[in-house]
């Protein structure tokens, strides 16, 4: 696991180790429902994690940290971050643009462009660190992702649960977590969705700050 990723694991699983002592509730009412324990919570989590690194549906952003590697051509192996204006500068290509397209679309994209150079090239390209505007949901959600809170916009906790899919059947509504690291300290936010969806409490729908995690833990009864 890349050195980002490995630091955003260690946080997850720290915070939610704790979250009993150092939470700050948004809700009205304790649900009886039996929480999931730290390790059921941390191979979820690392779980969760690993498919969005090596998932290809993510649309690259700016600021997004990629290593690319190129086969046989170890001199041509860069880190880069997308600039600004969504393009790369690599070896012998100069600029690339690759913002708006998944990993698999900017893998065919370099190579179309280095097939003038290289014979047969071929690419592996892995997101190191993802943009300042990104958010995690993580967990019970039918596709646990890292999206981009819209330019000039707010995302809220339902709008980004909303966006993958929304949750699952087994997916405890009543006791989700966002895990924020603000001034230097871990926080986790407790918030009752159900109150959101089915009472219809906008208050408890917060806006979403980048590097956010969004976690729905598992019902046990």
């Amino acid at each position: 696991m890349n050195n980002i990723l490995f630091k955003l694991t260690v946080f997850v699983f720290i915070t939610c180790l704790f979250f009993s002592c150092a939470s700050t509730s948004v809700r009205n009412d304790e649900s009886l429902v039996k929480q999931q324990n730290p390790e059921e919570i941390k191979e979820q989590v690392l779980n969760d994690i690993s498919q969005i690194q090596c998932s290809n549906d993510y649309v690259l952003q700016p600021g997004d940290l990629l290593e690319i590697t190129v086969f046989m051509e170890d001199g041509m192996n860069r880190t880069l971050r997308i600039s600004g204006n969504g393009t790369i500068t690599f070896p012998l290509i100069g600029n690339l643009k690759i913002s708006g397209y998944s990993v698999a679309q900017a893998e065919v994209e370099l190579v179309k462009a280095l097939k003038q150079f290289i014979k047969n090239p071929q690419i592996s390209m892995l997101i190191k660190e993802y943009g300042n505007k990104t958010v995690y949901v993580l967990g019970q959600v039918k596709k646990p992702s890292a999206i981009q809170i819209p330019p000039e916009k707010s995302l809220t906790i339902l709008e980004a649960i909303t966006s993958v899919g929304g949750f699952t059947d087994i997916a405890n509504t009543s006791k989700v977590k966002v895990l924020r690291l603000e001034k230097g300290k871990q926080k986790s936010i407790e918030v009752d969705v159900t109150q959101i969806t089915k009472q219809g409490n906008k208050s408890l729908d917060i806006s979403l700050m980048p590097g956010d995690v969004i976690f729905v833990p598992q019902s046990m009864f």
